[in-house]
């Protein structure tokens, strides 16, 4: 008995021995410190690209504008039914032309408004008053005194193409800071707030909502191309938010427009001194008149450049429906070589010129075809 027991437990301890120093580690086996595996084969994975080449772009773009846009906040005091005060305010958006603190934004961000102030990027706020206006083109420059300001830098508006990736970075709805992509997706004349023709605005599907105005349109060098102004709405929403549809003003305008507060202190619009009225093809036919296109001078202004170049206004009176015109005046076909069929080219034409510019107007007198040379004079004076 005892015997047996004895073997028992030799064979035991003689297993145990076995095990421990020929058993060979598996995978999952936990091997004894020092002890290195016979071999490790490790497969990393090949990590991708934090960002692609596009979004890289997107956040060169965003890093560079920042620091140049800031939010416009409006104060004013209106009086309810009972006179009693009610204070308004409003918001947009701007950006820095230069370190001295002027700053371009949209007039109808500023129309009105009692009290100004900017907010920089970096959290400052500062009083703005308004150097000067422009409603027309619907464009204020502002002033503010800050220290280290990051001027924006302005590209051309000329040779704009659909389908061009655009930013806008702004405050909508009072979120400082917002981006926005799309492409360029037409450039048409559209009516500003005013009333007045804007021509060449950029029509973009970067997401742009009321808090917006004034602030920049980008390309994809972060250059500022156009100053974001209207959107278009569904009317059968309460709140105006975007649609898809957007419009910037191009910003060779503003250049033409800052070109005149800087020479004259206020902005001058160059004018033929002309009432006119866009013909086509069926009412050059009806008229009897020597082009299919063109615009015929309905009324010169006395005193005004046109009138002082030797052009004829109508002295026929008509009517279109309701509109009473005047027959028998010079329908301008070109200025300065380039081919004019509406009001809207003259109006283009005018902004990439000043009040005094000299111009070559070819035009048709009856059958004969004429060219004069006129010198451009301010819209906003009166003349005798």
């Amino acid at each position: 008995m005892i015997f047996r027991r004895f073997v028992l437990v030799l064979v035991l301890v003689g297993g145990f021995w076995y095990l421990i120093n020929h058993s060979r580690p598996t995978n999952n086996a936990i091997l004894p410190s020092g002890s290195p595996p016979s071999s490790l084969h490790l497969t990393e994975a090949h990590a991708a690209p934090e960002y692609d080449s596009e979004e890289l772009n997107n956040i060169s773009v965003y890093k560079k504008a920042l620091p140049t846009v800031v939010n416009i906040t409006s104060s004013a005091v209106a009086f309810d039914f009972f006179y009693g005060a009610v204070p308004q305010r409003g918001q947009g958006s701007g950006f820095i032309l230069n370190k001295e603190g002027q700053i371009l934004t949209n007039y109808h961000v500023i129309a009105n408004a009692q009290k100004l102030e900017v907010n920089t990027y970096d959290k400052h706020t500062y009083k703005a008053r308004i150097i000067a206006t422009d409603p027309h083109h619907d464009l204020a420059l502002l002033q503010i005194t800050a220290p280290n300001l990051t001027p924006s830098v302005l590209a051309d508006s000329q040779n704009l193409v659909v389908g061009q990736k655009v930013y806008a970075i702004g405050n909508p709805f009072g979120l400082s800071g917002t981006m926005t992509t799309g492409i360029i997706s037409a450039k048409r004349s559209i009516q500003g707030p005013s009333g007045d023709l804007i021509d060449n605005a950029i029509q973009t599907d970067a997401a742009i909502n009321p808090g917006n105005s004034g602030g920049p349109l980008l390309n994809s060098r972060g250059e500022v191309i156009g100053i974001t102004s209207l959107i278009a709405t569904n009317p059968n929403q309460s709140v105006d938010q975007n649609a898809g549809i957007g419009f910037a003003i191009p910003i060779d305008t503003a250049k033409a427009v800052l070109g005149d507060i800087e020479r004259y202190g206020h902005v001058r619009r160059p004018s033929l001194g002309i009432k006119s009225y866009p013909i086509g093809p069926d009412l050059a036919d009806q008229m009897g008149l020597s082009a299919d296109y063109g615009v015929l001078i309905l009324r010169v202004l006395p005193g005004g450049p046109a009138e002082r170049a030797g052009l004829h206004g109508g002295n026929q009176t008509a009517y279109l429906g309701n509109m009473q015109i005047y027959l028998g005046g010079d329908l301008i076909v070109g200025i300065d070589g380039r081919q004019v069929t509406s009001t809207q080219d003259i109006d283009e034409i005018m902004d990439h010129h000043q009040v005094g510019d000299v111009i070559t107007v070819t035009y048709f007198r009856g059958r004969r075809k004429l060219t004069t040379r006129v010198t451009l004079g301010d819209a906003g004076e009166r003349t005798a």
